[in-house]
């Protein structure tokens, strides 16, 4: 046996189906109870159970309790990370499991990738951070420039205090419609938390779609660029 990672294990862990389908609906970074969950699985909630306690084992869920009640959310953005890639392999090889419809198009515009923006729109801002040097690289790492700090003080953004938690300041994902990345990390977080606070955009948490007002859009628009014809 093959000394290293055990990568067939986590293959297998999100590979069933019902499964896949409760790791997916927590990409929307709110806590569900394991009927919930069910419901999103189409199973009884005692193979949710049974599932949810195999994921929990594997680290790809983590368990909270309040009072009688247990909830579970991603152990982390590594596995909202890895759920993105695997979602734009599946439909770059054309593995869709329904027709594309309205939601499909609302998602691949805007969507909530874990906790932060993706889709179309998530994409060119971290195209227009990048280009207006707001984004650099500094030994092959993703940082937040001083020009990007002032940016993102102007825009509400506490850098300092994001700068001394635990977690990442800027990171980049892999968008899985758009095929490219955009901004995740703490600062990708704080973005999305100040569309929303501005009332530039609402999250609808049930199917994960970031649907931006028209002056939000417009707002969005003057800061970022407008959507480049293809």
């Amino acid at each position: 046996m093959r000394e290293g990672p055990d990568i067939a294990r986590i293959a297998a862990l999100i590979g069933d189906p019902a499964r896949a389908n409760m790791l997916v609906a927590l990409m929307s970074d709110r806590a569900l109870t394991a009927m919930e969950l069910a419901a999103e699985a189409g199973v009884t909630g005692q193979t949710a159970s049974s599932h949810l306690a195999r994921l929990h084992d594997g680290g790809l869920v983590r368990l909270r309790k309040q009072g009688r009640h247990k909830y579970f959310s991603l152990a982390s953005a590594d596995v909202a990370g890895l759920l993105e890639v695997l979602m734009g392999l599946a439909a770059d090889a054309g593995h869709l499991r329904s027709r594309q419809g309205p939601k499909d198009e609302a998602l691949r515009q805007a969507r909530v990738c874990y906790n932060h923006l993706a889709g179309e729109m998530g994409v060119r801002m971290f195209d227009s951070l990048l280009a207006q040097g707001r984004l650099g690289v500094d030994e092959n790492e993703l940082c937040l420039t001083d020009k990007g700090r002032d940016f993102a003080i102007d825009f509400g953004i506490d850098v300092e205090s994001l700068a001394s938690g635990r977690a990442a300041l800027c990171r980049e994902c892999l968008d899985w419609s758009e095929r490219r990345s955009h901004l995740a990390g703490s600062l990708g977080r704080a973005f999305l938390t100040r569309l929303v606070e501005r009332d530039w955009a609402r999250v609808d948490r049930a199917t994960r779609v970031v649907a931006f007002t028209p002056a939000g859009q417009s707002e969005f628009h003057r800061l970022f660029g407008p959507r480049t014809a293809e």
